[in-house]
């Protein structure tokens, strides 16, 4: 394994104390390494620098040096090195380390100047914090409070700006509140690649909007609303339901595609309300897509699968269709790792092999990939299957036809939707394993709900073979259950062994069995997940292809 290079480092000195940063460092980052604070608003560590908030205002100085010898400056006082220090407060946004550099972020110089720049921002500002979307994790108010004067000398009549604009189908605009700090323009123009924001007008009379015969309705447009740091932006299918700080955040992960994008389900008392990007710079930065923040409306959708049935009832009559003799079994790319090692012993107490349907759509070069299943690779790894799968189950369809199968246990997948027919599905007796209504439940024998993605945890292995996990966000819904448990209780049904139906029981036996996996446990696994060697499946041709996928700011 090839190991990455050490960066350069240079000692540089902030607030009196000494740190060694790698060379390049942003002034701002230095400082969080030694857990100083400088406030910012336009700066954000992957977008392009601005400076033009102004609120990261430092006084920076380099050690003295004679200007013909070059030799060190001593000052007689200290005996150590002269500091000249500038005489005007910088942006630490602009600035990156370089050797020797001195930062005071707590000066009188640097508290004067945050204070004038607080004031500013605050002098057009609405007085509606009590009911803005954005309290609770708003960075107006929190350095309104550690930084500004706590008292305005303000006199005049606020200038009123739009309220309540759409710039697109999810991102509400309040003007008044925004500090003109620009973060949205930028990602929307060098991030997602879609120039449509900008300002108009000038000085307190500037105004945020989109451009002539424009708007914003991107995928990714909620990202704005994500990095806005005041109310500004907000998001329209969020706005006023719930305030932050009464909501649980679980880490889990987009389900959408094989990118494994790293997200945060926010809940309370049971019920989900958004889903926000986590930070994780190997997989997607800080940022994921529109179309997977909606994915958590899936747990309370009308067409949810229950049944009055306990689990076991529904077991007993499954394999009641085993004792046909001819069975086939249809996993799925959107199970969990946990669940395909599962469906794996199923398939082998029936003697069977388990057919994958691929799931394919052009990729965006940013956070979709063409492979619209999260965990194709998880397969491949756990040895569910050995090769990629096809769109339709042809040969499914065929041996149907042919009155080979006469059972069918489909763990997640619409069986119509991959191909089969009205009639075919006719002909066997369908086992259906699943979260919600499709022409496969409709036709089933014997349909067993189960858990979505939030409701349970387990392991996904994304387009980079990263393992990555997800944790339960909410509990299951009343007459569902847990796809593990179900698994195990129908292996044993059909003759298999019985096997642990709990995630960290399980994993006992999975780094037991799978080669890939058996140097680890879930409890193990960071939160940004591990990478796994994927050299065996290096040749086949993922849905992929040539397309470039997202890569952090600092490569773009």
């Amino acid at each position: 394994m090839i190991q990455p290079a050490k960066p350069e480092l240079v000692t540089v000195n902030i607030d009196g104390k000494e740190i060694a940063v790698p060379k390049g460092t942003n002034v701002i980052e230095a400082a969080r390494m030694v857990n100083v604070d400088v406030p910012h608003y336009c700066y954000h560590p992957k977008l392009a620098v601005v400076g033009n908030c102004r609120m990261c205002l430092i006084e920076m100085g380099m050690p003295a040096v004679d200007p013909a010898t070059k030799a060190p400056v001593i000052d007689p006082a200290t005996g150590k090195q002269k500091i000249n220090w500038i005489p005007r407060p910088q942006i630490g946004c602009g600035t990156n380390v370089s050797p020797g550099l001195h930062v005071k972020t707590t000066s009188p110089m640097v508290k004067d100047a945050r204070e004038g720049v607080m004031e500013f921002l605050l002098i057009n500002h609405p007085l509606d914090c009590p009911i803005c979307d954005q309290a609770g994790e708003c960075k107006l108010q929190e350095q309104a409070t550690g930084y500004g004067r706590g008292y305005s000398r303000f006199v005049e009549q606020k200038n009123v700006k739009p309220k309540r604009t759409q710039l697109g189908p999810r991102v509400t605009l309040d003007d008044e509140r925004c500090v003109l700090c620009s973060r949205c323009i930028r990602f929307s123009r060098d991030i997602a690649g879609k120039d449509v924001l900008g300002f108009v007008d000038r000085g307190s009379y500037s105004t945020l909007t989109c451009h002539p015969d424009k708007k914003l309705d991107h995928n990714y447009s909620l990202n704005t609303v994500d990095i806005c740091p005041v109310g500004a932006l907000t998001s329209t299918d969020f706005r006023f339901k719930m305030r932050v700080w009464f909501l649980k955040q679980t880490n889990t992960i987009d389900t959408e595609s094989s990118v494994g994008v790293n997200t945060v389900a926010w809940s309370r008392e049971g019920v989900l309300y958004r889903i926000t990007p986590r930070q994780n710079d190997e997989v997607n930065d800080t940022w994921m897509a529109d179309s997977g923040r909606v994915l958590y409306k899936q747990v309370a959708a009308a067409d949810r699968l229950k049944s009055s049935d306990t689990v076991n009832i529904l077991v007993t009559k499954a394999a009641e269709f085993f004792k046909s003799g001819s069975v086939a079994v249809v996993g799925s790319g959107r199970s969990s790792v946990e669940e395909q090692f599962l469906t794996k012993k199923l398939a082998a107490a029936l003697k069977v092999s388990v057919s994958l349907v691929s799931r394919t759509a052009p990729g965006d070069k940013l956070l979709i990939s063409a492979d619209r299943n999260p965990n194709i690779r998880g397969a491949l790894v756990t040895g569910l299957i050995s090769e990629l799968p096809s769109a339709q189950l042809t040969g499914l369809a065929a041996d149907i036809d042919a009155g080979k199968v006469k059972t069918v246990v489909s763990v997640g997948e619409d069986l119509a939707a991959a191909g089969l027919t009205a009639a075919q599905l006719a002909k066997v007796s369908i086992v259906y394993l699943g979260t919600h209504a499709n022409a496969t439940s409709a036709a089933a024998k014997v349909v067993i709900p189960t858990l979505t993605v939030f409701e349970k945890a387990g392991t996904f292995v994304n387009q980079q073979f990263r393992i990555q996990k997800f944790a339960k966000a909410v509990p299951g819904l009343a007459g569902a259950y847990d796809d593990l448990v179900v698994l195990s209780k129908l292996t044993v049904a059909a003759g298999g062994a019985s096997a642990a139906d709990e995630i960290n029981a399980l994993w006992t036996a999975i780094a037991a069995e799978v080669p890939a996996l058996s140097a680890m446990l879930y409890k193990n696994i960071p939160e940004t997940g591990l990478l796994l060697d994927g050299t065996a499946w290096a040749g086949l041709p993922f849905a992929e292809g040539e397309t470039l996928h997202y890569k952090p700011a600092a490569t773009i």
